[in-house]
């Protein structure tokens, strides 16, 4: 059975930026974005130079409120996908807290979030 990965998270990470989009890929389509590049979020924050972890957990947070919003936080039931596999490989080892920043503080602020099952050996870095 084929599950079909209707609205897909994308995520642009840079030294200086992070921006997090929801695709609609029946008609690609952006349903909702966040950035640090936006001046609301910019001023919030001291990125400074760089952004670190903290602020790619404060664009999960308007991204998870842009998507309720829509109406799109369960993702009209099926849930919002990420490859964290590739948005890893994609983005680099030192992104790795940002990519998990990101999909945590969509997970706490009620997104219905899907981690795609290819990931499986990708474990989620430890803090301790």
């Amino acid at each position: 059975m084929t599950l079909l990965k209707r609205y897909v998270l994308r995520l642009f990470i840079s030294l200086k930026y992070i921006t997090a989009n929801v695709v609609d890929r029946n008609n690609g389509r952006i349903v909702a974005t966040a950035s640090t590049v936006e001046h609301s979020i910019k001023n919030t924050l001291e990125c400074g130079r760089s952004c670190n972890a903290k602020s790619a957990t404060v664009v999960g947070e308007v991204l998870a409120m842009r998507l309720k919003v829509e109406g799109l936080e369960q993702g009209q039931g099926r849930g919002i996908h990420v490859d964290m596999e590739k948005e890893v490989e994609k983005k680099g080892f030192k992104n790795r807290t940002k990519i998990w920043a990101i999909v945590n503080a969509l997970k706490n602020n009620g997104v219905k979030i899907i981690l795609d099952e290819d990931n499986a050996n990708t474990s989620r870095p430890d803090f301790r």
